[in-house]
């Protein structure tokens, strides 16, 4: 559990892309589905014990923009498994004040869904613990893109010029606008790839990659991963 970890010297903002989850399943030999069910209930998990220490902001990759090229069947329960989730923490009296925001094109989900992603969203858009960012139906390059048609659009109408457009400007305009950038991204499972995961927001993040399933990923496995973020020297391009 939490090791003594100066407040000050915590990650603000950690990134956790949480693969594994049907790998985990198969080698128990059991259905995908109960893979993803115990992905959905260590999120629960870590993200309590992210609000208990002392981070600000997790924003976890839920459901990625290629994801749509997997079965129909798993889509779906996929599909489920979120709104289960959000309707579960409706039901809750034990969101310990964390805000929960959804990263993604939401408007191309199902109504039901839409309906408690907004449920959710406006429950605890007032609460000042953890902020979570749950990023659905997400992709970093669709981000950007949607990004730059905003930018371009208020050209167009005169609200801003050319010269105005610089890093700050698309930064404000990307679904974490008014975000810390992640410190901290870990990734895991053993890959060792971004899989089109906040490709902005990452530029001068420290990366922790595990050789484990997320399914089996724990509070002290956190706690490793930010002491190890410890020891690493971010220079920001400076010598």
């Amino acid at each position: 559990m939490e090791k003594n970890i100066d407040i000050e010297l915590k990650p603000q903002h950690i990134a956790i892309i949480m693969d594994g989850n049907r790998r985990w399943a198969k080698e128990k030999d059991i259905d995908y589905r109960l893979g993803h069910k115990q992905g959905a209930e260590t999120l629960k998990k870590i993200a309590k014990y992210a609000n208990k220490i002392g981070i600000k902001y997790l924003t976890v990759y839920a459901f990625s923009t290629e994801n749509w090229k997997r079965t129909k069947e798993e889509v779906g329960a996929l599909m489920l498994l979120l709104q289960k989730y959000a309707e579960e923490l409706l039901n809750s009296s034990d969101l310990e004040n964390i805000k929960i925001n959804v990263l993604g094109d939401i408007n191309s989900l199902d109504k039901s869904i839409k309906n408690s992603i907004k449920k959710i969203t406006d429950k605890t858009k007032e609460n000042t613990g953890l902020v979570l960012n749950i990023a659905f139906n997400y992709g970093g390059r669709d981000e950007i893109v949607k990004a730059t048609k905003k930018i371009a659009e208020a050209v167009k109408n005169g609200d801003i010029k050319i010269e105005d457009i610089g890093e700050k400007l698309i930064s404000d305009n990307l679904y974490t606008a008014g975000q810390p950038e992640p410190d901290l991204l870990i990734r895991t499972s053993g890959e060792q790839r971004l899989s089109n995961f906040l490709l902005w927001q990452l530029a001068y993040t420290e990366f922790i990659f595990l050789d484990k399933y997320w399914p089996d990923f724990s509070e002290n496995d956190l706690d490793e991963a930010i002491l190890i973020f410890k020891t690493r020297n971010r220079k920001f391009g400076a010598n």
